[in-house]
This record gives C-alpha cells, sequence and structure tokens, in this order.
C-alpha cells in the first residue's frame, strides 16, 4: 500500500505514528491534502475543552466573529491560498508551522504576559517565546500596554508590535435585562480563575474569608484553587454559559491576581455589568478604569469593597469594555497588514 494509491488508508496510519512521535509525516501529510485549499486566516492554536482559560475563550470568540463575517478561518495549517497566519504565544507545534509558514503568508504573533513574571519563575519560556518570534513573525499583537512595556524592560523586543486588547463573547457575556436592588441585602462579590496559581490571588482571597463582613457582603468563588474557605462558597469549574449567569448573579467582581496582562475573567465581569475591586497590577487598570476601585495591598481590599458598595451605580455606570466587533477589526488590519 502506498501513500499515493491509498490516501485515506495512509492518513489514518499516518496519524496513528503522529501519536506515537511521527508527527512529521502527519505533517507532511497534511501539507499534501491541504493543496487544493484555501482559507483567509490561519490559526495554530492547541484548544483545550472547556471550561478552560482565557487565551482559549477569546480566541474562540474572534474564531466565531471572523466566520460570522465570511471570513474563512483554518486551524493548524496553512493552505497555499492564506493570505495571513495568527499564532498563539507557544500554544502550537512550532516544527509544523515553521514547515506550513514556507508558503509565504504574512506571520502574527499574539503574545501575552512575560510568562516568567506572570507565573513568579522564569522557565525560559519568554526568551522561547522571543526566539519563535524572531524566527517567523512579521508582526507582534500585545494584549495591553503593560504586557508591551515589561516585555521592554526586559529586554524582550519582538517584531513589530502593536497593542490590542481581548474581548468577550457578547451573545455570552452581558449584563443582565434588570438588576436586583440592593434594599438592605448584602453585596454578592465574585471572583473567578481557572488556574490554581497561588499569583491569582489567593492571599487576598483568605483575608477576605476571615475578615469581609459576613452582614454586608457574600463571596462566591468560582474555578480552580489550591485552598478551601471557611465562608467563602466555592464553585468548580463551570463552561461559559453557565458561569455568565452566575456572573450577572453578583454585584461586583473582585479581580485579585498579581501582572495578569489582559484579565478575560476580568473583561467577562465587566462585561456583565460589574464594577471591579483589582489589585493594582499587571494590566487591571487599563481594562478597569472608572469603572472600579484599586487596591495594592491585601490589607487594602475589605475598605476596597465597602467604598465601591458606596458607589455602585456610578462605577457600573463607567464601565467600558472593547467590543468584541472592533477587536475583530483591529486583528483583520494587522492580518492584513
Amino acid at each position: 500500500m502506498s501513500l499515493r494509491t491509498k490516501p485515506r488508508a495512509a492518513l489514518v496510519h499516518a496519524r496513528r505514528l503522529g501519536r506515537l512521535g511521527a508527527a512529521p509525516l502527519l505533517t507532511e501529510l497534511d501539507l499534501i491534502r491541504s493543496r487544493g485549499s484555501r482559507a483567509d486566516v490561519a490559526l495554530f492554536h492547541e484548544f483545550a475543552p472547556p471550561p478552560t482559560g482565557g487565551g482559549h475563550q477569546f480566541l474562540r470568540a474572534l474564531t466565531r466573529e471572523l466566520r460570522a463575517r465570511g471570513v474563512r478561518v483554518e486551524h493548524n495549517r496553512i493552505s497555499p491560498g492564506t493570505a495571513a497566519c495568527l499564532f498563539n504565544s507557544f500554544n502550537f507545534d512550532f516544527h509544523r508551522l515553521r514547515r506550513f509558514a514556507r508558503r509565504g503568508p504574512r506571520m502574527v504573533h499574539r503574545v501575552d504576559g512575560p510568562i516568567g513574571v506572570y507565573r513568579g519563575y522564569d522557565d525560559g519560556t519568554d526568551r522561547r517565546i522571543a526566539r519563535i518570534n524572531r524566527a517567523l513573525a512579521d508582526a507582534t499583537v500585545f494584549q495591553s500596554r503593560y504586557s508591551l512595556e515589561r516585555h521592554l524592560e526586559l529586554g524582550l523586543e519582538l517584531r513589530a508590535p502593536v497593542v490590542v486588547p481581548n474581548a468577550v463573547d457578547p451573545l455570552i457575556f452581558h449584563p443582565p435585562p434588570a438588576r436586583a436592588p440592593l434594599d438592605g441585602r448584602r453585596v454578592r462579590v465574585v471572583a473567578t480563575s481557572w488556574s490554581d496559581n497561588p499569583r491569582k490571588g489567593l492571599d487576598a482571597l483568605r483575608v477576605l474569608d476571615r475578615e469581609l463582613d459576613a452582614d454586608t457582603f457574600e463571596l462566591t468563588f468560582v474555578g480552580r484553587t489550591g485552598a478551601r474557605f471557611q465562608r467563602i462558597r466555592q464553585i468548580d469549574a463551570v463552561p461559559p454559559e453557565v458561569l455568565a449567569g452566575i456572573l450577572r448573579e453578583h454585584d461586583v467582581y473582585l479581580a485579585p491576581s498579581y501582572d495578569d496582562p489582559c484579565s478575560n475573567a476580568l473583561l467577562e465581569g465587566l462585561a456583565c455589568g460589574l464594577p471591579a475591586v483589582f489589585r493594582r497590577s499587571g494590566g487591571h487598570p487599563e481594562l478597569v478604569g472608572d469603572a472600579g476601585i484599586g487596591f495594592d495591598e491585601d490589607a487594602e481590599i475589605v475598605d476596597a469593597l465597602a467604598r465601591l458598595a458606596a458607589c455602585l451605580d456610578e462605577r457600573r455606570a463607567a464601565i467600558r469594555v472593547p467590543a468584541l466587533a472592533d477587536v475583530a477589526d483591529r486583528y483583520l488590519e494587522v492580518l492584513r497588514g
């Protein structure tokens, strides 16, 4: 049996070999199979099934928006007629991308972080991203001004940088048609995270679990964390549609994480009409603007919640979130060069 005479059987065999470490053969087969195809944009990113973190959610939303406009998007391959490729951070098969990139599309690298700052330790990932960028990119999309400036501070200069924030899917994350008045009830505060990294704000949550006035506030945490709390209600990670419903039941979003470049979790809360108490770190101040109260130290967080509770309507009226349609326009501008 040859690849020429039995292409379908050969593809099945190649995929089996790919799972055993023969990915280059699968790449070569996919190169052959894509010769008669064409798309407008190629996206290189390894998606994880939901519920997942911000990068996966944003790229799903962006892909849906582009396809709704009639933009043909292909995944993890570049057909001969495809004009541009968007590749995400380091979450893809670099050798596969480099092989497909020989077809000459415009190459745009979406970057967050710096990863070492965000994670709290440097394992060389940022230098690896920089090498990928130098090898392949024509332009770089940073998700916040903070992210761009922090890279430069670390001596990580990436090609032709532009800043384009993330956005959420407005069909999922939007304010409720009506909101229950406080009328003496407790203020409902919610925090979310899909990572159990302590830098997501675990110490701040522990402070609130001990010190938050339970007669005035109730606090819910949705997602993954390395702790169990006494008074904070905890809900495991849920799909986006379920999460959006939970967010709309609350009054305030809490964003205690450190060095998040452009937190999708925070954007989801704002998009559901929740003013935020946020750590003045990373891209949080850029996203929130006047729609919340910031804090620097964990000891300030209880006071920040009290101050926000006193001006909820004013801060809610100041919410401005990037529109997915506008963000898609900016990506298309960069992809078209």
